[in-house]
């Protein structure tokens, strides 16, 4: 079943796929603002609480894995790219863990972890449904699962392009696909997912001094984490599935 209206796809093998990972992470062309990761620290803090043992799949340069090992969990990251995780043992040294893996095919036991997360890459896989099976497979029973995924009809995000430009956002990594917050539910529901809650992420608020003084130099990206508190699930930009393991 194909649970995406929208698909862009630069690469037409998941070993060109890799390649062009290492190439986007050894170019600098993958970098996300820290208020981001805190942000969803702060809500997988709620959720599922330290000292669980988390597993964050595609951990990219290892950001979010060393405020998550800050925070108290027991964490580890895999990346399918080696420059990824090579950037991200030269970023942080020992003070995170993380290996070079296939989110489809994890290298780990069953029930291995208390949580896991991935924060905006299973739209990028050849096999999101795999994936997320294999999610699950590595979750104990009754553990919890924090998705971020792009809506298809985000107000603020690809409808407004569409509006300025006459085409959805194109963010330049090989393989992009857009899903509504329905049907991204109904592939999490498929492989063993139960969605609690879905939150909204618009913009968010600035946690440090740089991001703050990025927000003053653009303030429509203020106005636009203001009214991100009020966006419906439906039409938010990126949405945060909040799932446990069905058991």
């Amino acid at each position: 079943m194909s649970w995406y209206p929208i698909e862009i796809r630069h690469t037409p093998t998941e070993t060109d796929e890799q390649s062009a990972y290492d190439d986007l992470y050894n170019n600098d062309k993958l970098v996300q603002r820290d208020s981001h990761y805190l942000w969803f620290l702060k809500r997988l803090l709620h959720y599922a609480p330290p000292p669980a043992k988390l597993l964050d799949i595609s951990c990219g340069e290892g950001d979010f894995l060393n405020f998550a090992q800050k925070a108290g969990y027991d964490a580890l990251g895999i990346d399918f790219s080696i420059a990824a995780v090579q950037k991200s043992y030269s970023r942080f040294h020992e003070s995170i863990s993380a290996l070079t893996a296939n989110a489809q095919k994890l290298p780990f036991a069953n029930g291995s972890f208390d949580v896991v997360t991935n924060i905006g890459s299973l739209e990028h896989y050849f096999d999101p449904e795999e994936a997320v099976s294999e999610m699950v497979r590595v979750l104990r029973p009754g553990g919890k699962a924090l998705v971020l995924l792009p809506n298809a009809y985000g107000i603020f995000g690809n409808v407004w392009h569409v509006l300025k430009h006459g085409e959805v956002f194109d963010d330049g990594q090989p393989l992009q696909r857009y899903a509504t917050r329905g049907s991204w539910e109904k592939l999490l529901k498929s492989q063993g997912l139960h969605t609690h809650k879905v939150l909204v992420l618009e913009r968010p608020a600035p946690h440090t001094l740089h991001d703050f003084k990025l927000v003053l130099r653009r303030p429509h990206t203020l106005i636009r984490m203001i009214i991100g508190k009020f966006v419906p699930p439906n039409i938010g930009d990126l949405l945060v599935f909040v799932c446990s393991r069905d058991d």
